[in-house]
């Protein structure tokens, strides 16, 4: 499929598609007027990428999550996945009990600034 096809399929515009092949993370062969085509996966392919950046995942992380991100939804087990989800989830616990932090210093703050 082309490019154009692709994004209708996906809900994601030919620039980010682009971007992603960029990345490493798509790939795609040129027909003889050098339009891209798409392989049948390419749609899959690209649910799954948008899925792992939702969760926060860069380019470089997903490239190398994506040889175990085959056959539907959700990752194969392997010692490198779990170690890049591990890595991933304790940087979001990481943001979130900073986050938490920042909430009680604000709260601190407007109980102080409200008359008695």
């Amino acid at each position: 499929m082309r490019i154009g096809e692709l994004s209708r399929r996906t809900g994601v515009s030919p620039r980010l598609l682009r971007y992603y092949e960029g990345q490493g993370l798509l790939v795609s062969e040129r027909d003889s007027n050098d339009y891209r085509r798409y392989g049948a996966d390419a749609v899959e392919r690209v649910t799954r990428i948008r899925e792992l950046l939702t969760g926060g995942l860069t380019t470089e992380a997903i490239r190398d999550l994506l040889p175990c991100a085959q056959g539907g939804p959700g990752l194969l087990a392997c010692e490198h996945s779990v170690q890049v989800v591990d890595e991933q989830m304790s940087r979001v616990e990481e943001q979130m009990a900073e986050l938490a932090r920042k909430r009680e210093a604000l709260r601190g703050v407007t109980s102080a600034m409200r008359p008695a």
